[in-house]
């Protein structure tokens, strides 16, 4: 009986860990999202109401207007433009850039591609912004500054995470399916397309998000190279918005619209593919 009854109180307590569970992450939830949803608020609220009354929750009047006010700030179509096809040119160079090298590495051992892949794996601990001089350096002497060129090449060619990635998966691959092709005719280049890639589709997928997302969030080096409307991208357009506000201040509600603007391919990009990128936020921590 007194086992029983010690029993109870330990049923009693592990029956509280779930909701006390869920509450804990609704919480982190929240503080999570509460940044967003201020955000949202803000970009309606007059330029008054945040120099009087900052922390207040909802605008008062709501100011529709401050949407059009900012694109037209500023040409923001434009740069939308220029981070959305940058964007797209800049994935797709880097899974085929990367795709290549990651199957020469793997299955085209050369001499010395070790020690080649063994500089790719150290330049990884390399911080970016020790290489952004030397890069600049070099777009200057080929003459690619404030042009789309310096945006796209060195993403597309200097990817070592990529490289690595990829390599990893197709070291994995039975090397008998690779030499079945071959016997029956197959080149290493159709190996490579119509063998290799179909199956690789879990990292391809995974880089390709990756790949997308940082491109899109690019700041600092497309803030160097880029000077005029013609090859900004969105983010260096929202910082030249913040410097061009008026004396009394940042036109918070403004920035606040047009940075919403610029969040709305990431969301839409979460919105679609939200299970697929907690995957490969795994498969990347496996890998």
């Amino acid at each position: 009986m007194s086992t029983i009854a010690s029993s109870a109180p330990r049923r009693a307590l592990r029956s509280l860990v779930p909701p006390l569970k869920h509450l804990v992450l609704l919480a982190i939830g929240l503080m999570m999202v509460a940044p967003f949803i201020w955000m949202v608020l803000t970009s309606f609220k007059p330029l008054s109401q945040l120099l009087t009354d900052p922390l207040s929750a909802l605008p008062d009047p709501w100011i529709f207007t401050n949407w059009p006010d900012a694109w037209n700030a500023l040409p923001f179509g434009r740069a939308y433009l220029n981070s959305f096809y940058i964007t797209v040119l800049v994935v797709a160079g880097t899974l085929l850039t990367t795709s290549m090298a990651a199957y020469g590495f793997s299955r085209l051992p050369f001499k010395g591609s070790k020690v080649i892949f063994g500089i790719f794996l150290a330049m990884q601990m390399v911080p970016k912004q020790v290489t952004l001089v030397p890069f600049y350096f070099l777009m200057a002497k080929i003459g690619w500054v404030d042009s789309h060129l310096a945006l796209i090449v060195p993403a597309i060619l200097v990817n070592p995470f990529g490289v690595f990635l990829m390599r990893q998966f197709i070291a994995s691959i039975p090397r008998e399916l690779e030499e079945a092709a071959l016997l029956d005719g197959a080149s290493k280049v159709r190996v490579f397309f119509t063998l290799i890639l179909p199956m690789a589709k879990a990292p391809i997928s995974t880089l390709a998000i990756l790949t997308y997302i940082a491109a899109w969030n690019d700041y600092f080096w497309p803030l160097l190279v880029s000077y005029t409307d013609s090859s900004r991208v969105l983010t260096v357009a929202l910082a030249v918005f913040k410097s061009q506000s008026p004396q009394t201040g940042p036109d918070w509600a403004g920035l606040m619209a047009a940075t919403l603007v610029a969040a709305l391919p990431m969301l839409l990009l979460f919105a679609a593919f939200a299970k697929r990128i907690v995957n490969s936020i795994g498969f990347n921590g496996i890998k």
